[in-house]
């Protein structure tokens, strides 16, 4: 019986806010690689995961081999988005260390 060798497309989605995700889940790719760089093997990530696929997780730290310089780059982008909002947010907020000083004062109170 001869094997028929498909290429197969890597798990990986894009929504509608353009962050991959990983198979039919919600987890970011950017979790799964961070985890993998981190030193998790693909079984610690799907029981941190768990609505992720042993076989997807697999098929996506591949693609993360096969193609560290795109990665890298979209990490760095979504980095890049992630600390331009947190500065928006705390621009908006303003400093919230008065608030839990406030909060925490209010329950010794109580």
């Amino acid at each position: 019986m001869a094997i028929v060798i498909q290429p197969e497309a890597p798990p990986l989605r894009q929504d509608a806010f353009g962050a991959l995700r990983v198979g039919s889940s919600r987890v970011l790719v950017e979790l799964v690689i961070r985890a993998f760089q981190d030193g998790a093997t693909p079984e610690a990530i799907v029981q941190r995961y768990p609505t992720t696929t042993l076989a997807d997780i697999y098929a996506v730290i591949a693609y993360y081999l096969r193609h560290p310089q795109e990665l890298e780059a979209y990490l760095a982008e979504r980095a890049q988005r992630a600390q331009e909002v947190r500065q928006r947010l705390e621009r908006h907020q303003g400093d919230l260390a008065d608030l839990r000083r406030r909060i925490l004062a209010r329950r010794r109170q109580n």
